[in-house]
């Protein structure tokens, strides 16, 4: 089989090639929508379905959580740690309720192992800390309500 290498001026020094990556550059940079996003200033907005940072939904000021221990049964990432303790009136409760968010997989499944709804997950992203510890949530943290889904 013979290949025909003869080239013509133009395929000589890429100048058709040249001419048709300037021709899109020029048309994305002029007729294009622009998809960038000036973070700080604009915020993108994610679908409901956007798993974010946990929080522990309360009622009155007391969490909703009976630490029953399913939440962290099923977290595939064991980022969940919970130390049960009982309330004068034979309810457990959690004493300590600890989330590493950046051990977390935002899987959701916590959220759809407890029996009381109590954990949820929130909308907001922005998850950046300056030192590892503290990326570990403790239960007053969760407790604040963070977002709403």
């Amino acid at each position: 089989m013979l290949v025909n290498n003869k080239k013509g001026f133009l395929n000589k020094f890429y100048l058709f090639e040249i001419l048709t990556g300037l021709k899109i550059t020029m048309r994305n940079m002029l007729f294009a929508k622009n998809v960038t996003i000036q973070y700080p200033e604009e915020r993108r907005t994610y679908s409901d379905r956007y798993r974010g940072l946990h929080y522990i939904k309360s009622v009155n000021g007391v969490e909703n959580c009976t630490a029953c221990m399913l939440c962290p049964t099923v977290c595939p990432a064991e980022c969940i740690h919970i130390v049960a303790g009982e309330r004068p009136d034979k309810e457990k409760y959690p004493v300590k309720f600890e989330i590493d968010i950046l051990r977390c997989c935002y899987c959701g499944f916590c959220e759809e192992a407890c029996p009381k709804d109590a954990i949820k997950l929130s909308n907001i992203y922005e998850m950046a800390v300056s030192y590892r510890d503290k990326g570990v949530y403790d239960k007053e943290a969760l407790l604040v309500q963070r977002g709403t889904k």
